[in-house]
């Protein structure tokens, strides 16, 4: 592992403030790597989409706003950022497909038609509108499947309740028909999606309820076999603990296990399937995972980017790949979703130090 060293960032013509350039210091990467960053106050940042054109967008939650990030010249910083659209509810989740920047809000889905011809006046239209209306756990993380439809999770209104069918789920929706169908239930919070890129398996992180303990129960990594398939909330967690309040009369084995338990609370939030060339041929298909990190442990956890290696449908391996948002219980980052670019870096959101970091392989000599 090496210490990162930090870098200088133009957005709008403004030098890096202190708070901005000291996060890089704080953090340690693999080796043969190295975090720069793309951007700096990107308030809040959630997740990322990157367009043909190379302008990458940023949604938000407490921050209500899209934003766009342009990179002029190709240096791997962006040089311009824009607002798009403000005073949106919670438009966390973003994603672009023909073109077009689709923005999940908690009760609706918009479209930007034509987005990056459009920066400056961009004018929305409704492409669905009957999600539920709960802000608690109501902001989303969306993707197009290889099929063409928009994948949309709704969490739980809750901390652990059982809920009607609008809730707890993964849907799929067909832009064209507005026809809406469950892929997965059972689901407390999920805001991270990916499908592998071989077998197209649809694989979700999932936050498990708070309140029993800083080590109960674990968070999770899953995979959809099925369309419909129950990961067991609220009744089992991480296919193995029966719940104290809701899983009476309930067994395990009704219920799917995830792929991975993790931590207890440390907060999965974005997962991406690496596609690029940069890196190293170890990290193709790979498995990143952004563990946001805990709020209500005694001792914090999380708090880091990490790798899964699956083989054969099978994560083998859980590593550590950047670390240091946290230490000494101090936090200074919080990892939450990633992007591609063109030539195979990755970016990754920090919505806690408002930043778009950039992640390089520089082979060792």
């Amino acid at each position: 592992m090496i210490k990162l060293l930090s870098s200088f960032l133009m957005v709008g013509l403004i030098s890096t403030p202190v708070v901005a350039k000291d996060i890089l210091s704080k953090l340690t990467v693999s080796d043969g790597f190295q975090v720069s960053l793309f951007a700096k106050n990107v308030e809040n940042a959630r997740q990322i989409a990157v367009s043909k054109k190379g302008i990458v967008y940023v949604g938000s939650r407490k921050a209500g706003n899209v934003y766009a990030l342009i990179d002029h010249n190709s240096d791997g910083v962006a040089d311009k950022k824009m607002v798009v659209a403000s005073d949106l509810n919670m438009p966390s989740g973003i994603a672009i497909k023909d073109g077009d920047l689709y923005v999940a809000e908690v009760e609706r889905v918009i479209r930007f038609k034509d987005i990056d011809k459009h920066l400056k006046a961009p004018k929305f239209e409704v492409v669905y509108d009957a999600l539920p209306i709960e802000r608690h756990h109501g902001w989303k993380f969306i993707r197009f499947s290889p099929t063409g439809e928009l994948i949309i999770p709704v969490g739980v209104p809750c901390n652990i309740c059982a809920e009607d069918e609008r809730f707890g789920r993964i849907f799929a929706l067909d832009t064209n028909t507005k026809q809406l169908k469950t892929l997965a239930k059972g689901i407390r919070n999920s805001v991270g999606f990916d499908y592998h890129p071989s077998t197209q398996a649809l694989w979700f992180s999932d936050n498990g309820r708070d309140m029993m303990g800083d080590d109960m129960p674990p968070d999770e990594l899953n995979r959809l076999s099925q369309e419909g398939e129950h990961f067991g909330f609220p009744y089992v967690h991480a296919g193995a603990i029966i719940d104290p309040e809701f899983g009476k009369g309930k067994k395990i084995a009704d219920y799917s296990s995830p792929a991975l338990a993790l931590g207890a609370h440390v907060a999965p939030l974005g997962i991406h399937f690496y596609r690029g060339k940069q890196f190293p041929s170890s990290y193709s298909g790979q498995l990143f995972v952004a563990e946001h990190g805990s709020w209500n442990r005694t001792k914090k956890a999380g708090y880091k980017v990490a790798v899964a290696t699956i083989e054969q449908g099978r994560v083998v391996k859980y590593t550590p790949f950047i670390t240091g948002f946290m230490q000494n219980e101090e936090t200074f980052g919080r990892p939450v979703a990633f992007a591609e670019m063109a030539d195979g870096s990755l970016l990754v959101s920090d919505d806690y130090a408002n930043v778009i970091y950039r992640v390089s392989y520089k082979k060792i000599r």
